[in-house]
């Protein structure tokens, strides 16, 4: 198998399905309808709810979604083979991703942009409402934590790195108000991206400067820093930051990924892991258990993920200029991340098996696997760092990418630069789900303590902002600085998978509601049946074989309780669905409404 008819053929498939599944969600089943203004024009408050051009909100979205998932999670999952990674990418993006992120955007907009639980609430019940709330805010809290521990090691005493990322701020900031002031979003895109690029290049030679000694930062210095550049970035006004620097940030991800599909047209490398691995009925020196359920907990983002759903009902329903923009930023944005995810398994999957063994596995469990490294020493030497037992995923992908980029003649001598540049490129892109992921937080905070304290349900109330803000940086960031989240980080793919689960509950509850025909329902139900058997069991897996088994190396019993609770907690809202499910079909509303379409 070469990696063009992968590429070619994985296109072809996502752009028929964004023409003709995508085109029958917004006409057919949510019946999208631009006469009625959306919540971003209804309470625009020129902070929050900003009505905002589509294609600068698909770049926020778009920034704000795709982050460390559709890189790390089909690298790791790369161990059982390329084949049950790309079809779990190609099919549950399009039944199952990008039906999830446009029915939860268009529910949230139906409640004026409220989060996820609030939608619940009105939805399901307060009871229901009460256990989003609270699953919300669990896992937001270990998504921050942990996305953030990915960016700290990877700009951790790398000046080069932070020059880079931090840059991006001040220019964000000036595209911002200039574009503001001036409309042209044009000019003000072309500028931005011009001293972006700037940026990039010019961070080598900081390194050996003053400067690049005073951006040479420990890990400690860094975990103070990132929540203190999220709290503003979720206090201040979404235009002034948090939007255009996810916006240029897009344009540095979808430019890096394009250069990669050029480069694999170009080089055309086989893919060299097999369809299938010996590891797919489990005991594998990456991932433990077996392909089912892990294929589908281990890549999240690329095909489905709870994560879109906190962007969903957060910063983006508040930014939408018209309401067929959901068709672009909500089903589009998730087909584009899928081929993110589809070409960082080709650049795993493009390295010698052994390889890419040595890379993910500790160099205790490699011994034992009776492989031989074949390019990894070349690799290691051109870089200029040990790249073995570097687990984790991003060193892969970078291994994976610089491999292709520099079999092309011309950068054959760039090995060390391209590295560099993809592990900046990877901090980069998760930083931006970290501010909009901070700012969701402060809502979900403001949402559900709202209702102890009402004022603080007002998004527009700037002390309430601030206060929500620092709570929401305040509890990552002591996970963060403290290390502790290591330690619960394997629940994130059960939860995570669980909070998707939740989201297309409340979608085919809303979508029974509004659409002219009941079985439209299955748009959610199908991935719905999939996504909640394959959760429950990858919980039911992890808390028998490993949290809970004082043999397994993961043995934790904190992390078995927290699994339990959170799987009650779906199991909860799910029961609470059906039975507003059969309320609502037996109303005569609902058999009326059936009855004239």
């Amino acid at each position: 198998m070469n990696a063009v008819s992968i590429v070619i053929g994985s296109i072809c498939l996502l752009i028929i399905a964004y023409r003709l599944y995508g085109t029958f969600m917004a006409a057919k089943v949510l019946k999208l309808d631009d006469s009625k203004p959306t919540p971003a024009h209804e309470l625009n408050d020129g902070k929050d709810y900003v009505p905002t051009n589509k294609w600068v909100t698909f770049g926020h979205h778009f920034a704000a979604i795709a982050a460390a998932g559709p890189l790390v999670g089909p690298i790791l999952a790369a161990q059982f083979g390329y084949l049950p990674g790309l079809l779990w990418l190609l099919i549950g993006a399009v039944i199952g991703g990008a039906v999830h992120d446009a029915v939860v955007l268009f529910a949230s907009m139906r409640k004026k942009g409220k989060s996820l639980s609030e939608v619940a609430k009105e939805e399901l019940g307060p009871v229901a409402g009460f256990c989003t709330g609270l699953a919300m805010l669990f896992i937001i809290t270990i998504t921050m934590a942990g996305l953030s521990m990915v960016v700290l090691h990877a700009l951790e005493h790398n000046p080069w790195g932070t020059f880079s990322v931090g840059i991006t701020i001040p220019i964000a900031m000036f595209v911002g108000m200039t574009y503001k002031k001036t409309g042209n979003l044009k000019l003000t895109s072309t500028i931005g991206f011009i001293l972006v690029m700037v940026g990039v290049f010019v961070g080598p030679s900081i390194q050996g400067t003053v400067l690049g000694d005073w951006l040479t930062l420990d890990a400690k210095t860094l975990a103070l820093i990132l929540p203190i550049y999220a709290f503003f970035a979720a206090a201040l006004p979404v235009w002034l930051l948090l939007a255009p620097r996810d916006y240029l940030s897009s344009f540095m991800k979808i430019g890096v990924f394009i250069a990669l599909i050029v480069g694999v047209f170009i080089i055309n490398p086989t893919i060299q892991m097999p369809a299938f691995t010996k590891f797919t009925s489990g005991g594998g020196p990456v991932l433990a258990g077996p392909v089912w359920p892990f294929i589908s907990i281990t890549i999240a983002c690329g095909a489905i993920s709870g994560f879109h759903a906190f962007v969903g009902s957060g910063t983006t329903p508040k930014m939408l200029d018209r309401w067929s923009d959901i068709k672009v930023v909500g089903f589009g944005a998730m087909l584009v991340e899928c081929v993110v995810g589809i070409m960082a398994l080709v650049a795993a999957t493009a390295l010698q098996p052994a390889d890419y063994f040595a890379i993910n596995s500790t160099p205790e469990v490699f011994k034992t696997l009776g492989m031989q490294v074949d390019q990894l020493p070349k690799l290691a030497e051109e870089i200029g760092i040990n790249l073995e037992g570097r687990t984790g995923g991003a060193v892969t992908l970078a291994v994976g990418m610089t491999y292709i980029f520099t079999s092309i003649p011309w950068f054959a001598k760039l090995s060390s630069y391209f590295f560099q540049f993809v592990i900046m490129f990877e901090a980069v892109f998760i930083l931006t789900a970290i501010d909009s992921g901070t700012r969701v937080a402060r809502y979900l905070i403001q949402d559900f303590f709202g209702e102890f304290y009402k004022p603080l349900k007002r998004t527009d109330w700037l002390p309430g902002s601030i206060i929500a803000s620092a709570a929401a940086c305040f509890m990552w960031g002591y996970l963060l600085y403290s290390g502790d989240i290591g330690s619960v980080w394997a629940l994130f793919g059960v939860s995570n998978q669980l909070m998707a689960s939740i989201g297309l509950i409340i979608g085919a509850t809303v979508i029974l509601k509004i659409a002219d025909k009941r079985r439209y329902i299955l748009t959610c139900l199908v991935p719905l049946l999939y996504l909640f058997v394959t959760v429950n069991y990858a919980g039911y897996w992890m808390v028998t074989n490993v949290y809970l088994n004082p043999a397994a190396a993961g043995y934790s019993v904190l992390n078995g309780v927290l699994s339990i609770i959170m799987l009650i907690l779906g199991v909860v809202i799910l029961v609470s669905a059906i039975k507003k499910w059969m309320e609502i079909w037996n109303s005569p509303r609902t058999q009326l409404e059936t009855h004239v379409a």
